[in-house]
């Protein structure tokens, strides 16, 4: 039988943190804490106290109710806390709630509590859960002290030394032991301490693990599988999700990814960061209804969270742009009211960032100029220009939104200009010269970026069967919506050419095959298809000579 005494005694040497909105229930919490043997308490109402607490002091146990009123919940605490590292891996964080929805359950989960408590509590039950959790703790600090530390060899060490010692930590130990391999980079101890485990049971944690090991090795398709019967088998198993949508899109099936996280926010709708990898990903894949879906609901999720930023909500309003641009139906001119309304928030939100005002109105000119309000677009451009020019340095982000904003307002010479600038400024950053190349290549919307796209997926499959004819008109269609693409115009060239093959005296052939390579001498050396370009110019002077 234990000692009441040394559970008296565990208590006492730990500091604790009461938070909830409620005066009774913070003074019956701190009555039950004193009744089991604790001192240190202590109590506050609110999340920005209980930051604050912990911000300047080193708190063991934090009791934080779910609900606190206004503002915001106990997620945001966590999430705050584990964002911004003050909390320990010693320290134990218990969710206390009297709501048990599953959406509440899942979004909690997210930030990985140590525990929860259910509204009514009393002594007995406090104490035989805390206990329970005092007593791992305790037995495991040297460990986690180490992880802390970022010492990992020795956090490694002492895992291995306490698993013949203390048998009833097993589950843990092996569990840590595996991330102290895969953070270390030892994928082979990494994978032989998951299959360890997978040998005596199906274990959720170890599964994960061996199918991050895959990834790192890059066996994809055998990471895909493993990911996807753990997720059969237990769909409430958020990570998973997360892990497999990786590992489709490093097999570059990108539109599954997609699918496999929309599933993943339909189980848990209140995880920030996993909208905003929807609202990107989809956005990759031109699905813009699904992209503007999730940033609205990643800006709503940001109101109260550490997470929150000017981005998401710049997001927002360029992808509520693309949608309501060139639709003058009711259902365009609301999403170009929506845009403009959630960008004037921002700014007044996000008052003190630099060049938020500005990118704010890059994005409002081009809501305008899509609605056909070309004053209103003229009128902010003019202010845009002038700000510009009192501007030393014109960052990458802001100089390819001016761009595409100049684009949107026909004045095409101006954003080639200005692409030119930074493509020279931002030489050696190669994902800066690649949107420049994109926004070069199709500087339109999205749906005729998505039209362009289908008729160039479908003359390449024509020329792949032979359809040659077929093939250069869908080509030709595609450089009527995007007549500057260089891919395009290239694809054109060598169809026509493979066309001249079979009839050579057909000059007109030629003569189109001129009018492309025309199009693309300004390409600069750095473009992906330069190469491809130069050969093509030789080839056809091979033609003509």
């Amino acid at each position: 039988m234990t000692d009441p005494s040394n559970k008296a005694g565990a208590f006492n040497k730990l500091s604790y943190l009461v938070i909830d909105d409620f005066e009774n229930f913070r003074l019956s919490m701190r009555q039950m804490l004193r009744s089991c043997g604790a001192d240190n308490i202590e109590l506050v109402a609110n999340a920005a106290q209980a930051i604050q607490i912990c911000t300047y002091n080193h708190i063991d146990v934090v009791l934080c109710d779910y609900n606190l009123g206004e503002g915001r919940n106990g997620q945001h605490v966590l999430e705050e806390l584990r964002h911004k590292k003050l909390l320990k891996r010693s320290s134990l964080f218990l969710m206390v709630t009297a709501e048990t929805s599953k959406e509440m359950v899942m979004g909690a989960r997210e930030n990985q509590p140590d525990g929860y408590l259910t509204k009514p509590i009393n002594r007995a039950v406090l104490e035989q859960r805390l206990s329970a959790l005092i007593d791992q703790r305790t037995a495991l600090y040297p460990i986690n002290r180490e992880i802390d530390r970022e010492n990992y060899p020795e956090a490694i060490s002492l895992c291995l030394q306490t698993l013949p010692k203390q048998p009833r930590y097993r589950t843990w130990l092996m569990k840590t032991l595996g991330d102290l391999y895969f953070r270390l980079g030892d994928l082979a101890h990494a994978a032989k301490i998951y299959d360890e485990v997978l040998n005596q049971r199906e274990l959720s944690w170890a599964r994960l693990g061996r199918s991050k090991v895959l990834l790192a090795n890059q066996s994809y398709d055998q990471a895909v599988d493993s990911l996807r019967q753990l997720i059969t088998k237990h769909p409430d198993y958020m990570e998973a999700y997360d892990l497999l949508a990786d590992g489709l899109e490093r097999q570059g099936k990108v539109t599954e990814a997609q699918r496999v996280l929309e599933q993943a926010v339909d189980h848990s709708p209140k995880a920030l960061l996993r909208q905003r990898q929807l609202a990107e990903l989809a956005e990759a894949n031109q699905d813009m209804e699904t992209a503007a879906e999730a940033w609205r609901r990643t800006v709503s999720l940001g109101t109260h969270s550490i997470h929150d930023c000017a981005e998401h909500h710049l997001a927002l309003g360029q992808s509520l742009s693309e949608l309501s641009e060139g639709d003058r139906e009711p259902e365009g001119a609301d999403r170009a009211h929506e845009a403009i309304a959630v960008l004037n928030r921002m700014e007044k939100r996000f008052s003190d960032r630099d060049n938020i005002g500005l990118r704010s109105r890059l994005i409002q000119c081009r809501v305008h100029a899509g609605q056909g309000n070309q004053q209103d677009a003229e009128k902010l451009l003019a202010g845009i220009e002038q700000a510009i020019e009192s501007t030393d340095t014109l960052d990458a982000e802001t100089g390819l939104d001016f761009a595409k904003t100049l684009f949107r307002v026909e004045r095409d010479k101006d954003a080639k200009a200005l692409l030119a600038q930074l493509a020279e400024r931002f030489s050696d950053d190669a994902d800066v010269v690649q949107r420049i190349e994109n926004l070069l290549d199709e500087p339109v919307g999205f749906r005729q970026k998505l039209q362009a796209r289908t008729l160039n997926r479908d003359g390449i499959k024509a020329f792949e069967s032979g359809q040659l004819r077929t093939a250069a008109e869908a080509f030709s269609r595609a450089l009527a919506v995007v007549p500057d693409h260089a891919a395009l115009n290239l694809n054109l060239v060598q169809v026509l050419m493979k066309e001249h093959e079979a009839d050579s005296n057909n000059t007109e052939l030629l003569k189109q095959c001129r009018e492309c390579l025309n199009r693309l001498e300004g390409l600069p050396e750095q473009h992906r298809q330069h190469r491809r370009y130069v050969a093509l110019c030789r080839k056809l002077e091979g033609l003509t000579a």
